[in-house]
């Protein structure tokens, strides 16, 4: 018999701690290899992790609510197997970190009964909980701890408290309070440590309204993007060209075959794989755009692994990847993007769908956007965005000379790391895509 540190697992690029969500089994169960152990969340994706061996749980070491570093131990799992292996360990090898949290149970718990997570203590300090009041909160986790589900409930029913007494305050404002200056009222508001209600009445004095406005709490995504999409532009120097595109043949062929695709696959043919497609060839054609850069190095992928930014119904952004989207073909394209697409919008990606992209494009038209000028999906070194088509009037150069007609124009907008991509290559890259687009062949069966 063996024990085995269960480590949290990568689960994504650029994913470098996950957020304990709930175990799905219990210390003592028995677990097979490829059954789901716990619940992670990320900045990217939640996912149900499974075992990566069989055996019996001997100790789960973080609760539900901790943010655990990728590759650092969260559970001790015994089992048979052998121990020659550098993740395993037997009695007599078990490091003493961990050994103390196997045998001194008790002791343990009682040390850490104040013990706050990462989570709980960034919750606190984003809610200017103080550490007096986190003392006073009665855990309902392992040992008395504080969970994440503690504390918010704490800062709710803080925040309704708290909205009686400014309703009860502006209900009961003296008329001195009611008829005073903007800045009065603002001083009395903050010295008494409340929040002044956007309108004051009263039946004897003038009504006076101010401004209102709502405040939003940002989500645990929103507020990972947001750190992300910071992060990208203090590391990568962006840049941006623009190529105008005259797509009607294409879109003509696409509106042609669009009917009998749903038909037979079951799925829409949209414009987006069309868009990778393209990509797809460009990056063959110009392979320093399929790079990443680290350090003073830079990296040429083999493999052409092309996101695609999905909206989620909740205002947020995610982007699953689609690998070797070089070696599919329209079809099979297709039902990748329709895949991975239903997949995001029901929060069901895996963490495998969100690995490994090596560029990045995103359909910014569906919102109505003529372009965009999107940022860099770290460490890649190029994105590009899509714009709405639009049906204008252009030259057209026909055998009898230019004429007037009415054309599908679409705007590429391609953002690139100018550490690397000078703007002859930008803007080579999105002309070629653009080119691709333009010259697309009519006559192209699907089956």
């Amino acid at each position: 018999m063996a024990v085995v540190e269960f480590v949290m697992p990568k689960m994504g690029e650029s994913v470098m701690e996950g957020t304990i969500i709930k175990w799905l089994k219990n210390v003592g169960d028995c677990i097979k290899q490829d059954e789901m152990l716990l619940e992670v969340a990320t900045d990217k994706v939640d996912t149900e992790i499974p075992s990566t061996l069989s055996g019996k749980i001997v100790k789960f070491l973080a609760n539900p609510g901790d943010v655990v570093k990728i590759g650092s131990p969260i559970a001790l799992i015994e089992t048979e197997i052998e121990t020659n292996s550098d993740n395993l360990f037997d009695e007599k090898i078990i490091p003493e970190h961990l050994k103390t949290i196997m045998e001194n149970d008790t002791q343990k718990n009682e040390e850490s009964n104040r013990f706050y997570s990462p989570l709980v203590l960034n919750i606190a300090r984003t809610e200017n909980i103080s550490l007096e009041e986190l003392n006073n909160l009665t855990g309902s986790g392992i040992g008395g701890r504080v969970t994440k589900e503690d504390i918010l409930s704490y800062i709710k029913e803080k925040k309704k408290a708290s909205t009686g007494k400014i309703l009860q305050t502006s209900a009961n404002a003296d008329s001195n309070i009611i008829s005073a200056s903007k800045n009065e009222r603002e001083n009395y508001f903050r010295e008494n440590n409340l929040i002044e209600p956007t309108n004051f009445e009263s039946n004897t004095k003038i009504k006076e309204s101010t401004q209102g406005y709502e405040i939003l709490e940002m989500d645990r995504t929103r507020k990972l993007i947001a750190q992300r999409m910071l992060e990208s532009k203090r590391i990568s120097a962006h840049v941006t060209s623009f190529v105008e595109a005259d797509i009607t043949n294409l879109v003509h062929w696409r509106n042609k075959m669009k009917h009998e695709f749903m038909q037979r696959e079951g799925c829409a043919l949209t414009l987006t794989p069309l868009f990778i497609e393209a990509i797809a060839h460009a990056l063959k054609d110009f392979p320093k755009m399929n790079a990443s850069v680290e350090n003073d190095k830079i990296i040429i992928k083999k493999n052409i692994n092309i996101g695609m930014a999905v909206a989620l119904p909740d205002g947020n952004l995610i982007v699953p990847v689609i690998k070797n989207a070089d070696q599919l073909n329209l079809v099979g394209l297709t039902k990748k993007v329709n895949e991975l697409a239903k997949k995001a919008r029901e929060n069901k990606l895996e963490p495998d769908d969100l690995t490994e992209g090596t560029y990045t494009m995103s359909n910014v038209g569906q919102f109505g956007n003529i372009m965009g000028t999107p940022i860099i999906v770290q460490p890649q070194v190029g994105i590009m965005a899509f714009g709405a088509v639009q049906k204008k009037p252009a030259v057209v150069e026909t055998p009898f000379g230019d004429a007037i007609g009415i054309r599908h124009i679409i705007i590429l907008s391609h953002s690139y790391d100018h550490r690397i991509i000078d703007g002859a290559l930008g803007g080579m890259f999105v002309r070629k895509v653009a080119d691709y687009l333009e010259k697309f062949d009519t006559s192209r069966t699907l089956w």
